[in-house]
């Protein structure tokens, strides 16, 4: 593979003297060793963000869009390359990382055509004299943090929004997958978008360089995703020069079937919402609240099919599920697992899991009390819960402190809307497993963040308006 593995800023590929091993989570194989860059590396690259912003806000918005189709029409051109990237330092499997490689294309492409249509407003005046004006403007340099579990797609909804309105950039992915943004910084570099406007620097000091980016003046906004304690912690940095910050935080998602679904639906559906990226996923299905009438026949047919999952090495063509991240990721799934098992919980698919390939786990009878039902367990384990109706499994699936995400499979067209209303998060799933595009805003409530990503609201976050008062003279 052609691979990226040094910082990129203002333009110059950097080394380090020390660097970082970034290794294949299936087996531990050494895929690259990758700069772990330094104080002055990052300072140097949010100069370059800065100096870059006075020029590139002022470019015109259809330059900005046309730039931006440029490294979408490469990302295609490149795709099976990126996938494999993708796999190989993330352990999904390659079909995965090729629909994220498309998925994250398409964010690209979106914020591309949106560059031109980041209006103002003209409001009328009270006054005769008087005209009212709504301009809408980049906020500034930005720092973009982005997790390990969907290195491209976590990083071009981001980017595209700010690329569009015309802030530039400074990058700081995961040190498990570096390897992904740093070939997007590549695309950047052929696509001809200028010297300074999109900065990677990757490093295994995630602290001090999240320090860096919230100590820094020119810095005028953090976007970030990953955990929930994490992102409370941004907040109050963010805090002491009141810096702009959107979160894209943890979920603990309900998936809602009542007694009414389709099964055979509500089972498709389910495979694609836990099981996705191993269950490595902010918006995964952790909690599965069944009607009692349907419990059965749901169970039934959900514990068949996982049983049909291939678990296995994500370049193998065969494998449905890839390994979890690491042996840190197994620890916590494991101790999820066992503290559910010892308070009367019934194990119905898999085993206890004892290496990082893990076979689906179905788990039945979880109850409250067990720590599985408040915390995201961000791996391939389902959860099944009974609720006597509707109104309880509604109250189960609020019963939370996250919001990001949640499915209910119903045939009923007012339970639809019911539920819908009811379901406590920033988007829902109605007899649909996989919410997640380009046009629609993603993010959460309650404890799973702040702003939105995709859509032509990913841009407001990116955004200030500025009111110009002008008498008529």
């Amino acid at each position: 593979m052609d691979l990226a593995r040094d910082a990129y800023v203002d333009g110059s590929w950097l080394a380090a003297s020390k660097r970082f091993a970034v290794n294949d989570p299936f087996d531990g194989e050494l895929v690259a060793e990758v700069a772990d860059c330094d104080v002055a590396t990052v300072e140097r690259a949010i100069a370059a963000a800065g100096t870059a912003f006075l020029a590139w806000r002022k470019q015109p918005a259809p330059e900005r869009g046309q730039l931006l189709a440029k490294v979408a029409v490469l990302m295609a051109r490149d795709e099976a390359r990126l996938a494999e990237i993708c796999t190989r330092e993330n352990g999904k499997a390659l079909k995965e990382s090729l629909a994220e490689v498309r998925y994250a294309a398409s964010f690209i492409h979106w914020f591309a055509g949106e560059a031109e249509r980041i209006y103002g407003e003209t409001v009328p005046s009270s006054r005769g004299d008087g005209r009212i004006t709504v301009l809408r403007e980049p906020v500034g340099p930005c720092a973009l943090i982005t997790p390990w579990n969907f290195p491209y797609a976590m990083l071009t909804r981001k980017l595209g929004a700010a690329l569009a309105v015309g802030c530039t950039v400074v990058c700081k992915p995961a040190s498990q997958t570096p390897l992904s943004a740093l070939a997007l910084a590549q695309l950047c570099h052929e696509a001809g978008i200028p010297t300074g406007v999109v900065n990677v620097v990757t490093g295994t000091e995630h602290q001090r360089i999240g320090q860096q980016f919230f100590a820094s003046k020119t810095i005028r906004k953090v976007s970030f995703t990953g955990s929930t304690r994490v992102g409370q912690d941004l907040m109050r940095q963010a805090a002491e020069d009141v810096k702009r910050l959107s979160l894209e935080l943890g979920g603990n998602a309900p998936f809602v079937v009542l007694e009414d679904a389709d099964v055979d639906a509500a089972v498709a559906g389910a495979l694609v919402a836990k099981f996705r990226n191993s269950g490595q996923s902010c918006v995964a299905a952790n909690r599965f609240i069944l009607e009692a009438p349907i419990a059965e026949a749901f169970t039934q047919k959900f514990v068949a099919a996982t049983a049909k999952l291939v678990v296995g090495r994500g370049l193998d063509p065969a494998t449905d599920i890839g390994p979890v991240i690491d042996d840190k990721a197994v620890a916590k799934i494991r101790q999820l697992v066992e503290d559910a098992l010892a308070k009367g919980a019934r194990l119905l698919q898999g085993a206890v899991p004892a290496s990082r390939a893990i076979a689906p786990i179905v788990i039945a009878g979880v109850t409250r009390d067990m720590a599985i039902w408040h915390e995201e367990v961000f791996g391939p384990v389902a959860t099944l819960r009974i609720a006597k109706d509707q109104a309880e499994a509604l109250e189960m699936a609020n019963d939370t402190d996250a919001g990001l995400v949640a499915y209910v499979y119903t045939s009923n067209g007012t339970n639809q809307v019911r539920a819908a209303e009811a379901l406590q998060a920033g988007m829902v799933g109605v007899n649909e497993g996989l919410v997640s595009t380009a046009q629609a805003p993603f993010g959460g409530v309650k404890q799973s963040g702040l702003g939105r990503e995709g859509s032509r609201h990913g841009m407001d976050d990116y955004s200030n308006y500025k009111y110009v008062a002008t008498k008529l003279v």
